[in-house]
């Protein structure tokens, strides 16, 4: 299965949060998936979330990456803390602590690892309810097998990453790989 990556690096600012959702869009129309369509505004909302928790919760800058595949799209925001993310509850008036809570309700799997000094937050949403491969055996989304049970809050399936410096990307010039063990605050 051949599957797309491409990705941004985000400052520490939290004015970022508007450029990552408008880089996620031109990125999304440009893999067919058109702006007005329900997985699109999904994806948008799971990533200015994701984006929103990293550069808010640990000042520091954070790498945006999309995996397109046939089956649907991943994307991980990865960051230099390596605290583990921390679900909340939000108060009726309260204005934030809903995020997580928001991508376990719209992703169809997320969690998250460590990846080098820091971690990368991931989720997942597919394109479609039933996507067969040629074997007619149920796919998940891009590279990865399908989750076990209990496979949310770290556990991950592996997902080869290219090393520091590999030129990926669509379009829009290179896209350098940024490990988070890289980033500085």
């Amino acid at each position: 299965m051949q599957v797309l990556q491409v990705q941004l690096e985000v400052g520490a600012d939290p004015a970022e949060v508007g450029r990552a959702r408008r880089w996620a869009r031109s990125r999304l129309a440009g893999s067919g998936i058109e702006e007005d369509e329900p997985l699109a505004e999904t994806l948008v909302l799971l990533i200015s979330e994701l984006v929103t928790n990293a550069v808010v919760h640990t000042g520091c800058p954070a790498v945006l990456r999309m995996l397109f595949g046939r089956a649907g799209v991943r994307v991980e925001v990865a960051d230099a803390s390596d605290r583990p993310p921390a679900p909340r509850r939000a108060d009726g008036d309260a204005t934030n602590g809903r995020g997580l809570e928001l991508v376990d309700g719209l992703a169809d799997r997320w969690g998250w690892q460590r990846e080098g000094a820091g971690k990368s937050i991931w989720c997942e949403v597919d394109r479609a309810e039933s996507v067969r491969d040629e074997a007619g055996r149920a796919e998940s989304a891009p590279g990865v097998a399908a989750p076990r049970d209990g496979q949310r809050d770290g556990q991950r399936p592996v997902v080869p990453a290219p090393s520091a410096g590999t030129a990926r990307g669509t379009g829009a010039g290179p896209v350098l790989w940024l490990s988070p063990g890289r980033m500085r605050c």
